[in-house]
């Protein structure tokens, strides 16, 4: 009985040593949990605090160039050749071109005919190249085979190069570019578009619209279209950027805009002979293309990365 009195004293303090422990490990685990929700919490504020930034900064330009008219200084069209290649001041704040234009005012108005043009061809090439890849991931076979092959033509020449060949098939100008750059660009959203049919086509909510005797197009644009589009709107806010420097690099090719429009990569081209002499004439295009391309890559990278959740749930 002593040997058993002593064997249960012995044991008494183990059991509730594991017993403090587990209490312990669950209050850490506790812990961990609630750190782990915070900064979930903090990296999805985060988030949403730069979208809703870069979205302001985005909208102002959009604003700046609706109103261009009415924000420049000056007439962007009007000459003084008195006051030439003149410094920037407080009269002129980036100076005058070689013809005695207001680059600021130059610059208000030329962002019309940028970021227009680039909001313009990222809707056409979204819209093309995603018609043509539900029309390709929805009936499939040989239609299917023509027309991948044909986008893999595109896709077998540098993008820039093609555009410029296409462009100065087309003799040029701005509309011929933006022409071009869609015939280069399309592509990428059809692969993405048929990708994304082809999961979701034999999906249940498909089935029971064919079974509801929904007509083909009720099925695609009603049904479909809705849960495809996610990854097709990304891929096109991230291709602002890079579709206004193509824009902007045709016309500084002189395949683009052409004088006396106010155009950033035309004012760039009209300018570059003068760098050593007047180099601020180039720095204001070249500035404004600079800001816009950062501010709409960066809301592109924000809105990928707001709109996927792993990285939200990282």
């Amino acid at each position: 009985m002593k040997m058993n009195n002593k064997q249960d004293n012995n044991e008494t303090p183990r059991i509730s040593g594991s017993v403090f422990q587990d209490a312990h490990a669950g209050s850490e685990a506790d812990g961990i949990r609630k750190r782990n929700k915070a900064q979930k919490a903090r990296r999805s504020m985060g988030l949403r605090n730069r979208l809703l930034f870069f979205g302001i900064l985005a909208l102002t330009l959009l604003l700046i160039s609706v109103f261009a008219d009415k924000l420049a200084p000056y007439d962007p069209a009007l000459q003084d050749l008195s006051n030439a290649k003149a410094p920037p001041s407080a009269a002129h704040l980036m100076g005058t071109d070689r013809y005695g234009r207001d680059l600021f005012s130059r610059v208000i108005s030329g962002s019309r005919a940028s970021i227009f043009s680039t909001l313009l061809l990222v809707a056409i090439t979204t819209c093309v190249g995603t018609v043509v890849g539900i029309f390709c991931g929805w009936n499939g076979k040989r239609i299917d085979t023509i027309l991948m092959r044909i986008s893999d033509v595109f896709l077998a020449f540098p993008g820039l190069v093609f555009a410029m060949a296409v462009a100065g098939v087309l003799g040029g100008g701005l509309q011929n570019a933006i022409i071009a750059l869609t015939a280069i660009s399309w592509p990428k959203y059809a692969r993405i578009a048929r990708g994304q049919t082809l999961s979701q086509k034999e999906l249940p909510y498909i089935k029971a619209a064919k079974l509801a005797c929904c007509n083909t197009p009720g099925i695609l644009f009603r049904h479909l279209l809705p849960n495809i589009i996610g990854p097709i709107l990304v891929t096109s806010m991230l291709d602002i950027g890079t579709m206004m420097m193509e824009l902007s690099g045709l016309s500084f090719l002189g395949l683009g805009a052409r004088p006396p429009m106010a155009e950033w990569g035309s004012m760039m081209s009209d300018a570059r002979g003068l760098m050593t002499t007047s180099p601020w004439i180039a720095f204001a295009p070249g500035f404004a293309i600079f800001i816009s391309v950062m501010i709409f890559n960066l809301l592109g990278d924000t809105i990928r990365d707001y709109a996927d959740p792993k990285t939200r749930s990282l």
